[in-house]
């Protein structure tokens, strides 16, 4: 596959968003293992019926439905409130609504109850930052993004180094000075 160098810049060419030389965004940090088995306490039944009311719910909202949706992930949560996912779902119809308010009051339980570990947190702390970051609150934004990426996301990567001016700057010069070393001048 080459070596480290050759990926990385490969990659500053094909996804010219990214920090050049990293394969991955490096936080100072592994990324996370996400082994965590975030259904593993709840009773299998239980368990099924939730995620059949929450499949429902995403449909409902997918159709524009939110009222339903909501009335869905509501059902899920109270069948199950401390399983994370469908705070997560309920956060994001709330946000379609306008209710951003409700929308983080739901994505803080998810973390309380994810313990900032696992997919729900990551999926989580991914909707935190974009609702902070359409808030203005671009300090608060990449807190969670660094977690989410943490976790594994690469959806958040790329918002971090959205979020650094200088690093995107960067990039796009050395994608189009890779342009025109690719494109030859007066046909040579």
């Amino acid at each position: 596959m080459g070596t480290l160098k050759d990926r990385a810049v490969l990659q500053a060419i094909f996804n010219p968003n990214t920090p050049f030389g990293d394969e991955a965004l490096d936080l100072g940090e592994e990324a996370e293992e996400e082994d965590v088995d975030e259904d593993g306490d709840f009773p299998r039944a239980q368990l099924e019926q939730c995620k059949a009311l929450e499949l429902q719910g995403v449909t409902a909202a997918e159709a524009g439905d939110l009222s339903t949706a909501l009335k869905k992930f509501d059902q899920a949560i109270g069948l199950l409130p401390e399983r994370a996912s469908a705070y997560n779902n309920r956060a994001q119809a709330r946000r379609l609504q306008g209710d951003v308010t409700g929308a983080l009051e739901d994505l803080e339980r998810v973390v309380a109850l994810s313990g900032g570990r696992g997919r729900a947190a990551r999926q989580g702390f991914v909707q935190r930052g974009l609702l902070a970051r359409l808030q203005g609150r671009d300090d608060d934004a990449r807190g969670d993004f660094e977690r989410a990426a943490r976790l594994g996301s690469a959806f958040a990567r790329r918002q971090l180094v959205l979020l650094n001016p200088y690093a995107a700057l960067c990039n796009r010069m050395l994608a189009d000075m890779m342009g025109q070393l690719r494109r030859p001048r007066n046909g040579r």
